[in-house]
Formats: C-alpha cells, sequence, structure tokens
C-alpha cells in the first residue's frame, strides 16, 4: 500500500481514539464546519434527523457526534434482520438498529479502531442492549 494512505489511515485511526478515550463529544469546528464550540449533541443530533426517543438512548454514552446522517431511520429495518454496521465507532446507531431488528434480530459493528470496539462494548453493557 502506498505510504501516504498509510499515513492518512493512521491519522484517522489516532483521532478516532483520542475520542474513544475522551468523554466527550467528537465533533467539533475542526471536523464538521461551521458548528459551535463546543457543539450540543442534542441539536446536531437533530439537524441529522434523529428523533428525541433515539438520542435519548445514547446520550452521553454511544452518540459522540461523529455521525453525518440517521441511516436507521432510512434503512426501514424490521424484526429478526440482521444488519451490518461499517465504522459503528461507539455504537450509537448499532443500537439504534438493534432495537428496531428486537431481540431475534441482530446487529454486528465494525470499526477499524480497538478503543472504539471497546468502547461501543462497554455502551452495549451500561445501554443493556444484548443483539449486538
Amino acid at each position: 500500500m502506498d505510504s501516504s494512505k498509510d499515513k492518512i489511515k493512521e491519522m484517522v485511526r489516532e483521532s478516532y481514539t483520542k475520542v474513544a478515550r475522551s468523554d466527550e463529544c467528537g465533533c467539533s469546528r475542526d471536523c464538521c464546519g461551521d458548528l459551535p464550540n463546543p457543539v450540543d449533541i442534542l441539536d446536531l443530533g437533530k439537524k441529522l434527523d434523529y428523533t428525541d426517543d433515539q438520542l435519548a438512548i445514547g446520550l452521553g454514552k454511544a452518540n459522540l457526534g461523529l455521525g453525518c446522517g440517521n441511516p436507521v431511520t432510512v434503512a426501514d429495518l424490521n424484526p429478526g434482520e440482521t444488519v451490518l454496521d461499517l465504522g459503528s465507532g461507539a455504537g450509537f446507531d448499532a443500537f439504534l438498529a438493534a432495537k428496531s431488528v428486537g431481540p431475534g434480530g441482530q446487529v454486528i459493528g465494525v470499526d477499524m479502531t480497538p478503543e472504539m470496539i471497546t468502547k461501543a462494548k462497554k455502551n452495549a453493557e451500561k445501554l443493556h442492549v444484548s443483539n449486538v
């Protein structure tokens, strides 16, 4: 692989590792454009078409403000389905999907950052989500 591609991957990995280790929102002016600093996660979530009920699920745990939309609403998920969440981060969308597919369904979260996977596992325990 080209060394510049490796450097970019490593920079992204380092950035997300820093967010995973922090207790704060991951979104800032630096990465998300013209936003107030600090970012109001609820306001940002509403701008990305998340409902109040959806935002309440991950508040302070899984919702790090790193998403770019609400894929769960668009996906039209049904009970019993299996979902693959690529770039799942701390698990926010995966947990929303888990609620949609119910106990008979399953959500598989994949992330390139081991620290995000660890954070997602801890969040699943805190939120009592067992099908992720």
